[in-house]
């Protein structure tokens, strides 16, 4: 088309009094340019066909709202260009908002992981502070404390352990606990 200005001209008119035939024939000429030079930009056949296509609708929509092109050529180009810009833009967006979502869960993964150390951190203390006082016990109640709540035996198998009767064990186990309670600091006591 760029070799006869009278034709083209002659193109542009029809096209601006709404004729599609002749908007066709426009299309014609330039689409495989246009398609080549957005494809040159973008690497991606969809997004240079998607792209090609808005740029003759765009075209089409400004011939009909009746505005003036002085060069169909030139202004066929710079649409292409400022849709390849807006395409980069929005590109550019999501590919942000994408890195963002992934750092915000990469934080609350680390958040998640640094509380969870911090309980285990605090769980190894209190048991080092009981684990201390348990050794400031007498024997009788550390062993009836560590049969009942670090094995686990219930209160008839201890008493086996033990060779006592289960009221005595109970008993025991209940004056271990409160000399254990007066031996802890008053914030533990508490928790």
């Amino acid at each position: 088309m760029r070799g006869n200005p009278l034709k083209n001209k002659y193109l542009l008119f029809r096209a601006k009094n709404k004729d599609p035939e002749s908007f066709t024939r426009v299309y014609d000429l330039y689409v495989d340019r246009i398609y080549r030079f957005i494809f040159f930009k973008v690497a991606n056949p969809e997004d240079a066909q998607d792209l090609t296509s808005e740029v003759f609708l765009k075209t089409w929509q400004y011939i009909n709202n009746g505005k003036d092109i002085k060069n169909l050529n030139a202004f066929f180009y710079k649409i292409a260009r400022n849709l390849i810009i807006d395409h980069y833009r929005k590109t550019s967006l999501s590919q942000q908002d994408i890195s963002l979502e992934t750092e915000k869960e990469n934080l609350e993964q680390q958040v998640k992981v640094a509380k969870d150390e911090l309980k285990e951190i605090e769980t190894k203390i209190a048991v080092e502070n009981i684990e201390s006082k348990l050794r400031e016990l007498k024997d009788e109640y550390r062993e009836v404390i560590i049969l009942r709540y670090v094995d686990g035996l219930s209160i008839g198998e201890i008493a086996d352990v033990v060779g006592k009767k289960k009221g005595t064990i109970r008993v025991l186990l209940y004056r271990a606990l409160n000399t254990l309670k007066d031996l802890m600091p008053e914030e533990e006591g508490k928790k």
